[in-house]
């Protein structure tokens, strides 16, 4: 728990100075937030949590709500320190309904970047636990967009932050914990990024001006792939200590992600589209978790 409040601390400030990489007078009327476990603040949970999920039964939440809140974390995630950064209140899940007009949450736990017709298509349709993905997150935002700013929703959302993902970490787990082979998963990955950077479209297009979108992190340091595929090759592993094949993997995934940024912000030279490095900042986490206790770090930004 201590270890995910840490995280949760780490990958918040990261989008945080991200978002204020142009000024620290910055200011949105709303945020709307999209991805996975790492921000859902209690979409699968509205109407109550399921039995079956840990996040929604005590210990977590301990340390801030002071109840299980269906946050994967005992405190807060990312778009809670943006919003409360920003003099927002923290973001309601979408799902519950309410008044969207200061922001909305869309993540869900779970969520993958493609859909289960992708699943299926590769064999995966009966191994797959698809709650709400890309596509369908960009669904409810647009359900919600009456109630947050009527008429008037290109000024609107021109004056907010997005962030969008990490996305791409469930897709790469599906395939992996079903047994595909590495060069089958790193297959996958043009079509993972192709999918993130159409859905970044659909937002701009509507109107969003500035995104952040994260990479995902080094899933060759988690402890459940260390569990799953550790060896007694020494050379398996890098100097972390991770999985070498896996974290190629989160790279190959990241470094596809900003070239089709980069290209992205081309056509769209109007929106402020940053990068966040996830994916470097939990390296240095790992390699000196004695310098992470307090929000006062340095952080690598990529804006296009």
């Amino acid at each position: 728990m201590a270890t995910m409040r840490a995280a949760a601390a780490l990958l918040g400030a990261v989008v945080l100075l991200c978002a204020l990489r142009h000024g620290g007078a910055q200011r949105y009327e709303a945020i709307y937030s999209f991805g996975d476990s790492i921000s859902d603040t209690g979409n699968l949970c509205v109407g109550g949590c399921p039995s079956w999920l840990t996040t929604g039964q005590s210990p977590y939440g301990e340390t801030f709500f002071k109840r299980p809140t269906g946050r994967c974390s005992d405190g807060r995630v990312i778009v809670d320190f943006l919003a409360e950064h920003f003099g927002l209140p923290l973001l309601p899940a979408s799902k519950a309904g309410g008044d969207f007009k200061k922001g909305a949450n869309m993540a869900i736990i779970g969520a993958t970047t493609m859909d289960f017709a992708f699943f299926q298509s590769i064999g995966l349709s009966d191994k797959i636990w698809n709650n709400g993905p890309l596509d369908t997150q960009i669904q409810w935002f647009r359900k919600l967009l009456p109630s947050a700013c009527g008429k008037d929703c290109k000024r609107h959302l021109s004056k907010s932050l997005f962030v969008v993902g990490e996305f791409g970490g469930n897709d790469y787990n599906a395939a992996l914990f079903s047994g595909r082979t590495m060069a089958d998963v790193r297959g996958y990955v043009p079509r993972v990024v192709s999918h993130i950077v159409r859905g970044l479209e659909n937002m701009i297009r509507l109107g969003a001006m500035d995104v952040v979108v994260p990479g995902v992190l080094p899933i060759g340091c988690f402890p459940i792939y260390l569990t799953l595929y550790g060896t007694s090759n020494a050379g398996d592993y890098d100097g972390d200590g991770c999985l070498k094949s896996h974290n190629e993997l989160s790279a190959h995934h990241n470094s596809l992600l900003r070239r089709s940024l980069a290209n992205l912000q081309r056509t769209y030279p109007r929106t402020r589209i940053m990068y966040a490095d996830f994916y470097a900042q939990v390296i240095q986490m790992i390699r000196a978790p004695q310098n992470f206790g307090k929000l006062m770090m340095q952080f690598r930004l990529q804006n296009f």
